[in-house]
Formats: structure tokens, sequence, C-alpha cells
């Protein structure tokens, strides 16, 4: 059976927080893995990373990193200095990942998280300051044994990867067993005709896999289709992690980075959010039993 893991900022409104104590909570709860923001790793000692990866061998969890790159270290910029200083940001969170044995950074980690403030009518000269910058990354990537996995997001989240199409294409000419892809269920809401398609189409390519629904709560919870969802998964012979990505309370850093602007669920209460999260488990290995996964 896949994996199951869960996001830290289901439950925190800021980026950074105990990592620990969700360590711990994660466990309890039943997931295999906790994924969080990997920006806090640049400000933590070595023996600080150490403690947390011993921590999640303790209690039996993998953890798995994000990012929604800082526009400051915008490795497709135009401005030189910006993509030279992404270029060495990135490796430095990458080498972080690698002092924990870490296997896997995703997300918006090939721009800018956002989109440019200005008209876009071409976006491959972006692109190719992209790739140029990450065809230096991937080495430190392939050096420390991480994944790094390239995430397609909506239109209002970035214009350079959009589309499961779009990923490929971008993997193809970064040209490493290093990159890999990220498919987005609330994502592929937005920019996919077919979500069963885009599956199919990255195919065993697929390295990490997010849910949510079309609104970004828990899956089963909104109008998502995930017969056909879990169905691809299974048709594809999916084997690695389901990575659960809720964002449901208005406020803090994540509220305004993600646009909640409303609490999505009635109780936002810790004891509500831990039992949202357990129903999260049930309802994904009802789906993977469903379809044989």
């Amino acid at each position: 059976m896949n994996k199951l893991g869960i996001f830290m900022n289901f439950w925190e409104k800021n980026w950074d927080a105990d990592h620990s104590r969700y360590i711990k909570k994660a466990a309890k709860i039943g997931f295999d893995v906790l994924e969080f923001q990997a920006q806090p790793l640049l400000d933590m000692t070595d023996e600080k990373l150490k403690s947390l990866k011993s921590l999640a061998d303790e209690v039996g969890i993998e953890l798995t990193y994000s990012l929604g790159l800082d526009p400051a270290y915008d490795v497709s910029s135009p401005d030189e200095k910006i993509r030279l200083g992404g270029v060495d940001y990135l490796k430095r969170i990458v080498e972080q990942i690698g002092k924990m044995d870490g296997k896997l950074l995703s997300g918006v980690s090939y721009a800018g998280w956002g989109t440019p403030p200005y008209v876009l009518d071409d976006k491959r000269p972006l692109l190719e300051n992209s790739l140029k910058s990450m065809r230096e990354i991937i080495k430190t990537a392939e050096d420390n044994g991480v994944v790094y996995c390239v995430e397609a997001v909506n239109r209002f989240e970035g214009c350079l990867i959009n589309t499961a199409q779009e990923a490929i294409a971008y993997a193809d000419e970064v040209g490493s067993k290093n990159i890999g892809i990220l498919l987005d269920t609330y994502h592929m809401n937005i920019e996919e005709n077919s979500i069963g398609d885009a599956i199919r189409l990255v195919g065993n390519r697929l390295t990490s896999f997010h849910t949510g629904e079309n609104n970004r709560t828990a899956p089963g919870r909104g109008h998502l289709n995930w017969d056909e969802i879990f169905g691809a998964l299974a048709e594809i012979g999916y084997k690695n992690r389901i990575v659960c990505e809720p964002f449901v309370m208005q406020g803090g850093e994540v509220g305004r980075d993600i646009h909640v602007f409303r609490d999505l669920i009635a109780d936002t209460s810790e004891e509500s959010i831990d039992r949202e999260a357990a129903y999260i488990i049930e309802f994904e290995k009802s789906m993977m039993q469903k379809y044989g996964m």
C-alpha cells in the first residue's frame, strides 16, 4: 500500500512551527509521511537536523519537503543577480535535506511562487532561465540523493508549469534521473481537461502525489471525482507517496499566501483538525482498497 502523508500546515497558520510536535502527531494519527516547508531548514543547526531525523525514525515517519520559492530567489528571473542567488539558495536547501537523508523536495521550486507583475506574452525566456538554473541545482540533488520534484500548479500560483504536459517537457529538458514530477488534485482541477488523463500521461514518471479537494479541503468533502483519480493511479501502477495538502484556516502567513480568507470548515480547533486528519487516512485507504492499490 502507498505511504500516506499529511502537510504540517493543515494545523499551522505560519510556515515554521514546532516540527517535533507534528512528527509525533502525524505518527499518532497513523500517517507514514509528514511534509513541511523546506525554508526553515536553513535556520537549523546540523544538531537540530539530526534530532528531527532521529525522532522521525523513532516514530516511523518519513519526512518530505515542499517549497513555495520566495520571489527574492527566483531562479527564472531575468535579473542575473537574483537568478544566481536563487541557485545558491536552493542548493543549500537541498544540502540540508541531504544531511537528514531526505529523499524528496517538491513544490514551486523552479521559479518564484506567484505570477509576474507585468504583461507576459511569451514565457519561454523565463523557462530557459529556470532550466539553466535547474541544470546546476540538479547536480547538488544528485550528489545528495534527493529527488527534485517539479509540481504543476495553477495559473494563479505560477506561470511556467501549469499542466502535466508542461511538467513532462520540463523534466525532459533537465534530463536527470533526480528530476521528478508531482501532480496535485487541487491544481489539476483548475488546469487539466481531465484529471485521469493527466495522471495517465505522466504514468510511471509520477514521483509524488498531492491530494486536496476543489477548494483545498480534505478529499471527499468537495466535488472532485475520486473514483476517477484513484482509478487512474491504480491504472499506472502508482506506488509512491500520497500526501494530503489541505489548507482550511484563514489568517497567518499561510492564509495570506494561499489566499484563504474564510475558514473552510466549521470547527478549526486542533481537536477538529485531528479528527479530519484521521478521516483523510480512512478515506484514502478505502479508495486504495477499492482500486487494488
